[in-house]
């Protein structure tokens, strides 16, 4: 496993880090997330994402105690808020009072005196950024949080964001979440240039683009069972505007550069968001632990320009490209 800094941040990251989105305490049973995570710790990933919206608060509950007895020194454990996770008014968005609420119900589940990163999981168009930014500061200097990030923020947020914490000498943002994959490149624009500038890294999720880039969704055919496109739990959500047949039959033709290099398909996508050196570190899911270890073996992976121009020949009139088509601050992850 390679690590990479955290932006321009002293904190190493390695390059895969795994993630429990739509798995832990929703989609497998808690024995087969905590082999899962004991198969990413086995491959040298010490790099854990989640969130406290994740399956209501349990995505938490399960990495807790999956990382239970593990040396916290050598773990970097990333969590979020933004979502609900309650009924009230208050539960929800990045005030003051949510973002306290929020770490202490995050620190209890994990079972940890602090995080590593605490990402602010959409931008909150209701809260002053400055009490945001301040909150977060704060958490800073009590050492519940080590370092500050966001997840899915327009380029001009952060700007914005990083522009208030000069001014009024808060810890500067070091990270952004973005969705990013072979076919999904719309960070590219104007996310990447201005992080690059300032020195935040990208923890890029969903680079399989939830699957597609296996090659296991056929042009044609119906979904295979139990894959992301038939889970009724939010993936696919995400998923379905992948499955054109356009896109999944040049997804086929991917098939002998990935054998080329002698890659899965798999390995190849992670591979290729860890060329763009703005990208700390991939996150993969799984719900089975062979996949950590398929996905793990990208690290290290070199892609030569003509590999690149080989997969941009075959994908480029199926790329998303257009910075207007983030996530939408009513989804998620």
């Amino acid at each position: 496993m390679q690590f990479r800094h955290l932006g321009r941040s002293g904190l190493k990251v390695s390059e895969i880090s795994y993630g429990n989105w739509l798995t832990h305490g929703s989609q497998v049973e808690e024995d087969a997330a905590r082999a899962c995570v004991h198969a990413a710790l086995d491959e040298g990933i010490t790099t854990f994402d989640t969130a406290d919206v994740y399956a209501g608060t349990r995505a938490e509950e399960v990495l807790g105690r999956a990382l239970k007895g593990q040396r916290r020194e050598g773990l970097e454990i990333f969590t979020k808020v933004y979502w609900p996770t309650g009924p009230g008014q208050n539960d929800r968005g990045l005030s003051r009072k949510h973002i306290f609420e929020s770490i202490h119900g995050s620190l209890r589940r994990l079972q940890t005196d602090y995080v590593d990163l605490y990402q602010a999981h959409r931008f909150d168009y209701e809260t002053p950024l400055e009490e945001t930014l301040r909150a977060f500061d704060d958490l800073v200097r009590q050492g519940k949080v080590l370092y500050v990030g966001v997840s899915e923020w327009r380029a001009d947020e952060i700007a914005r964001a990083l522009e208030i914490a000069d001014e009024m000498g808060f810890d500067r943002i070091v990270s952004n979440q973005p969705q990013y994959s072979m076919l999904w490149r719309v960070i590219e624009s104007e996310v990447v240039p201005l992080c690059e500038k300032e020195g935040v890294g990208q923890i890029v999720w969903s680079p399989i683009a939830q699957g597609v880039l296996t090659g296991k969704y056929l042009p044609g055919q119906p979904p295979p069972p139990g894959s992301r496109a038939t889970d009724d739990k939010g993936g696919a959500d995400f998923v379905k505007r992948f499955l054109t047949d356009d896109v999944l039959t040049r997804v086929q033709e991917l098939k002998p550069i990935a054998a080329d290099l002698g890659l899965t398909m798999a390995q190849l996508a992670v591979a290729w968001v860890l060329q763009n050196p703005n990208v700390s570190s991939a996150i993969v899911g799984a719900s089975r632990p062979e996949q950590v270890r398929e996905n793990a073996r990208a690290s290290g992976v070199k892609l030569d320009a003509d590999v690149l121009k080989r997969i941009d020949d075959v994908l480029g009139p199926v790329v998303e490209r257009d910075p207007a088509k983030t996530v939408s601050p009513r989804t998620r992850p």
